[in-house]
């Protein structure tokens, strides 16, 4: 991305700060534009082009030569274990070697948690705290989204602690109508209806991504679409009810012209892209409809199926609590869209700018 709004300025003698002002933004967010840390959203580069005397395009455009990609050399932390290719990993320089290492496929450490669920009956819903509770820059996101923990982890250094709820769409989108969370992440069309329950919230784009079959590497069943589900050799996981997943699933058998009780499937749903993605890494099932960054995180072959958009639901209300302002910041770091381009293999083009 060329940016040129560092010269422009400085063209038109004025100062950052004066321009900042005009925009309604900080004198740090001008400078971290200017030098790439922070892509600006829709809204903003339009409303700096028009102060500047500019267009949008004057001010920002794409190279015609592709971003050289970043690589680093590495040693694997176990050598008889390395990463797959495509799982994410951690480099950390010991001494004189560069380690490669990949997540756990499981938990390996207790979560970090104010405190646990009262174990005494009689106090059901009550908590056993640690310590105080500071929730004035805490945010509740449902969603199912793996990638939601990069955002969680680039709003955090932005002073917003982001808790994560797991939840497909429809059910993310339930808990925001009735109030029980801040942000809902959903798939377009999870909750609306003819009631227009959309009404008195607003939608920004998280990314764009693939669902499709993840299979094991090499992929030994040789699956190559949805028909192949009917083979009572090929052990399928569903998702949980209201997952996008699932109805992707059903709108794929249905195009094949087979039911879903043709399909061999284990007897419980996996309720997140993860977990769906584990049970197949693991051999407890052949196949599953996943993202493709699931796939990606335990080093499985994927078959696309359809392009996705992934949004963050708000009430339009809630949009000028600090936070809230501050998560729709992060979107539009540099850093956190490289992240979720390279590790999770994402589209961002579209990421922080409203939907319409």
């Amino acid at each position: 991305m060329q940016n040129r709004l560092a010269e422009i300025r400085k063209a038109r003698g004025i100062a950052a700060a004066e321009l900042a002002q005009s925009a309604g933004l900080t004198r740090q967010t001008i400078y971290a534009i200017e030098a790439g840390a922070y892509m600006p959203n829709t809204a903003i580069a339009l409303r700096l082009a028009s102060i500047l005397e500019t267009t949008v395009e004057g001010l920002f455009s794409v190279e015609d030569q592709p971003e050289q990609a970043l690589t680093a050399d590495y040693e694997p932390l176990d050598p008889e274990c390395p990463p797959l290719p495509g799982e994410p990993l951690q480099i950390c320089r010991v001494s004189k070697h560069s380690i490669g290492v990949a997540a756990s496929s499981f938990p390996a450490w207790l979560p970090m948690a104010d405190g646990i669920a009262d174990p005494d009956a009689k106090h059901a819903n009550r908590a056993l705290l640690a310590g105080p509770v500071e929730n004035e820059d805490r945010i509740l996101l449902a969603g199912c989204d793996p990638a939601l923990s990069l955002l969680a982890a680039h709003a955090l250094k932005a002073g917003v602690e982001v808790v994560l709820a797991s939840a497909n769409s429809s059910r993310a989108f339930e808990m925001l109508r009735t109030g029980r969370i801040h942000v809902a992440g959903t798939h377009p069309g999870a909750g609306a209806d003819e009631s227009g329950v959309l009404s008195g919230m607003a939608a920004i784009n998280f990314a764009c991504w693939q669902e499709g079959l993840a299979v094991r590497r090499g992929n030994p069943k040789g699956i190559r679409d949805a028909s192949d589900l009917a083979n009572p050799k090929i052990t399928f996981i569903n998702r949980d009810p209201g997952s996008g997943a699932q109805r992707l699933l059903e709108q794929e058998l249905a195009r094949a012209g087979i039911t879903v009780r043709s399909v061999r499937a284990l007897p419980r749903p996996a309720t997140t892209h993860l977990a769906a993605a584990w049970a197949v890494a693991s051999g407890a099932a052949d196949c599953c409809i996943a993202a493709s960054s699931a796939a990606r995180r335990f080093g499985l072959d994927f078959l696309p199926l359809s392009s996705e958009r992934f949004d963050l639901i708000v009430r339009k209300r809630d949009l000028k609590l600090k936070p809230v302002e501050t998560l729709f910041e992060v979107l539009n770091r540099a850093r956190l869209r490289r992240q979720l381009e390279t590790i999770a293999g994402y589209d961002v083009s579209r990421a922080g700018t409203p939907v319409p």
